[in-house]
């Protein structure tokens, strides 16, 4: 069974926007002029101590040509185990988000779990 805590969400977040934005050849400063935000809330959100909105969210996936959902899959998981993380975090996902995040950020995470429900087939 797989379970993310809220800290495993921040911290798989900070990782995976790390990995896209270094890809991109964006350094901290750049994203965060490009995003109209500070370079240390970038930096807070890669550490996993900051959450973002869903509006950051989409902006994030935006800057980097990516999916927002890419932001908050795990690596390169088996289709079982992506199966699994989902069937637990959908159960989660509501109380785990509300603590870490506005309701907004609950839609965009909503949205990026009915993506991944489509894409795998769940």
């Amino acid at each position: 069974m797989f379970f993310m805590t809220e800290s495993d969400l921040r911290a798989l977040l900070g990782e995976n926007l790390k990995r896209y934005r270094l890809a991109k050849g964006l350094s901290q400063a750049k994203l965060a002029e490009i995003l109209d935000i500070t370079p240390n809330f970038i930096s807070e959100i890669e550490t996993g101590k900051r959450w973002v909105s869903s509006d950051t969210l989409v902006n994030l996936a935006e800057s980097l040509g990516i999916e927002e959902y890419e932001l908050i899959k795990p690596p390169e998981a088996p289709n079982m185990e992506i199966a699994s993380f989902i069937q637990n975090y959908t159960q989660k996902a509501s109380e785990t988000v509300a603590a870490a995040a506005s309701a907004a950020a609950s839609e965009a995470v909503a949205r990026s779990l009915d993506y991944l429900r489509k894409q795998y087939t769940i």
